[in-house]
């Protein structure tokens, strides 16, 4: 299976010791020494300061690298349609939900409620830019990323527009912790175009494969790749990041991987 074409147009990413884009691009081409450390969020842009208040980090960090996408991109906020892909989704609010429940006291607060639904981010999304445009928002465990990656593509084929990927992970305490222990919150934004305009930093084609998954060279950014679901972009991120063209395989399905082949644009 081989789409249509489709341009990617700008990129997001905030992790452990990534802290966008650009100084992402300097560790992922090799100018840089990866240097593990806490994920640091940005404060939350265009949100009323009503919401802000309210929101946990799996909105603050889709916020921040959904931004950062779309400012690369030169894309309008207000007709983008998006793509919101977690495996989680808020695992600080589900653990304080479960906390309330399992007490004597089983009241659960309203801002807690409505911040529980998977599609929580979207919806801050569109109250920060105003956007009236289709969203989706979607969890695939450990394949959250590629899931996230061919809907993103298939709704910008289909419609004929550009549609922002938001892929993120954020991490459970304990002890939910212990059965999904992901280290971090993460997070990578892609805008796809299903045109080539003057923004376009690459062309990209997906094929289903039955080939191991791209691992990283670094030892350290391995580790990361394979403890974070959404790290499993970085094969794909390192490719762009040192504006090349190849291919790469991310994993997808336990018997299906997606292959991208990356042909560079600049």
């Amino acid at each position: 299976m081989t789409t249509h074409n489709i341009y990617l147009e700008g990129v997001g990413l905030i992790g452990p010791g990534l802290t966008g884009w650009e100084q992402a691009c300097d560790v992922l081409a090799g100018r840089q020494p990866y240097v593990a450390a806490p994920t640091a969020l940005p404060a939350v842009e265009k949100l009323p300061p009503a919401e802000r208040r309210r929101v946990g980090i799996p909105v603050k960090l889709s916020m921040a690298i959904g931004l950062e996408a779309a400012r690369h991109a030169g894309a309008d906020l207000a007709s983008l349609a998006t793509v919101f892909s977690s495996t989680e989704a808020d695992c600080d609010n589900t653990h304080a939900i479960l906390e309330a429940l399992a007490s004597s006291d089983r009241a659960i607060s309203p801002t807690r409620f409505h911040n529980s639904v998977h599609n929580a981010s979207s919806g801050y999304w569109g109250i920060a830019t105003g956007s009236m445009a289709p969203s989706t928002s979607l969890n695939a465990y450990d394949a959250t990323f590629a899931a996230g990656l061919l809907e993103a593509a298939t709704q910008a084929l289909s419609n004929g527009k550009p549609c922002l990927l938001l892929a993120y992970d954020t991490a459970f305490p304990e002890p939910l912790w212990r059965l999904r222990p992901i280290p971090a919150a993460m997070g990578v934004a892609l805008v796809l175009n299903p045109c080539q305009t003057p923004s376009a930093r690459a062309l990209l084609k997906f094929t289903l494969s039955d080939a191991s998954a791209t691992c990283m060279p670094q030892d350290e950014l391995e580790h990361l790749r394979q403890s974070i679901p959404v790290a499993r972009s970085l094969p794909l991120l390192a490719l762009l990041a040192q504006e090349r063209s190849g291919s790469v395989v991310v994993e997808y399905l336990d018997s299906l991987q997606l292959g991208i082949e990356v042909c560079s644009l600049t």
